[in-house]
């Protein structure tokens, strides 16, 4: 049909088929109503069939001056009667982003991927069957969509290739485990690196606006003294992971795409790596945002004094996202110009240390604005968000 591509439709009869038996004129024909011809001529036979609905185009939404987020799993994602309450919230208040799970902790995606060699990691659990035309409803709405990726830890390529996954020093033909049950790849491996660029590019394709990228870091609870890294085993983990936040800002930046990274909370106050490869200053040159998991249950006893740190949300945030600010300012002077406002904090909106009511988490935002900081995200795994924290529309 070597005429076709010179014909543009911009609707056609839903659920229509037409044949062409003869030439057809450019210009005018009354079986259709909104109809452009471009083209001269069709070639006698040629049958188009036209779809129930007319063509999806992906759209990106852009990146709000001030970013107000709430994190969504891809069960609620998937499950339109329950994620229209979440989106309803974010329309209703001062929210204008949604944090969706790309892949999570169990390794699976939870959209539908065009790549044939990544269908296999479609959960059968939690996805969304229409996550692209869900993001175009949130772009309809004016709502910036960020979607997450959980990175090294990995049940699912540990158990598909083995090779890959961090192993007990003790039997290396056995893939170690954290407390949790739940097995990591090594970061060292490029392979792992080239995986999670695949489905990167996946997700930016069908709309999804940033990309944030979660467990970037070496495993941090379970038998330590039990472990082996059969690709970075010998080597600095910072040098490491500081290698992977180079290759992926190499691979992915060139195409637009926004970046955030998560770390640890007290990457913003420690020096040291934490023993999991995370320092502040490594991360700041290749992601356009640092998002520290500021949880005030996170810290230990006796941080800031505080025998309860979870008790004290507002002093918790204020110090280690102030303490944030200055290490940006330090690397600004020796490194590189690169603003604070790259920090974006993930605040606690879930009862763990203490009951976090609408004056605990607004005591989070509000130490957050107090830092120099102008954004933030909530977490709540089970997505049950405190609205009284947050100001109306």
């Amino acid at each position: 049909m070597s005429s076709l591509p010179r014909v543009k439709f911009s609707q056609l009869l839903v659920g229509s088929v037409i044949v062409f038996t003869g030439y057809v004129l450019a210009g005018s024909f009354p079986l259709f109503d909104k109809v452009n011809y471009v083209a001269p001529l069709l070639p006698i036979t040629d049958v188009i069939t036209v779809s129930e609905k007319e063509v999806f185009v992906v759209t990106h939404e852009p990146l709000p001056e001030s970013v107000k987020a709430i994190y969504m799993t891809s069960c609620v994602a998937g499950t339109p009667s329950i994620r229209k309450g979440l989106v309803a919230l974010v329309e209703e208040t001062e929210l204008n982003s949604i944090i969706i799970d790309i892949k999570d902790y169990s390794g699976h995606i939870s959209f539908v991927p065009e790549d044939e060699n990544l269908k296999s990691l479609v959960s059968k659990n939690c996805f969304a069957h229409d996550m692209k035309e869900f993001i175009g409803e949130l772009h309809e709405k004016g709502i910036f969509v960020i979607g997450r990726i959980t990175v090294f830890q990995d049940p699912y390529l540990t158990k598909l290739r083995p090779e890959l996954a961090v192993k007990k020093r003790t039997d290396t033909s056995v893939v170690w485990k954290d407390n949790k049950g739940l097995s990591f790849t090594d970061p060292g491996a490029k392979d792992v690196w080239d995986y999670h660029v695949k489905i990167s590019k996946e997700a930016y394709a069908i709309g999804f606006d940033e990309l944030n990228f979660d467990y970037i870091r070496y495993p941090s609870d379970g038998p330590m003294n039990d472990i082996y890294f059969p690709w970075s085993d010998g080597r600095k983990k910072t040098d490491v992971m500081g290698e992977f936040f180079k290759y992926l800002h190499g691979e992915l930046n060139p195409l637009g795409i926004v970046m955030s990274a998560d770390l640890f909370g007290m990457t913003t106050t420690n020096s040291d790596d934490l023993n999991i490869g995370q320092k502040l200053e490594v991360a700041l040159p290749y992601f356009d945002f640092i998002a520290p998991m500021v949880y005030p249950s996170h810290y230990p006893k006796s941080f800031l004094g505080f025998e309860n740190p979870a008790a004290h949300p507002y002093e918790v945030i204020k110090h280690s996202m102030t303490e944030g600010v200055k290490k940006v300012n330090v690397f600004n002077a020796s490194v590189a110009s690169t603003s604070p406002l790259k920090l974006r904090p993930w605040l606690q909106d879930f009862n763990l240390g203490a009951q976090y009511t609408a004056d605990k988490v607004r005591a989070q935002i509000q130490a957050t604005y107090d830092s120099g900081l102008t954004s933030w995200m909530l977490w709540n795994a089970s997505n049950r968000y405190t609205r009284d924290a947050l100001l109306s529309e």
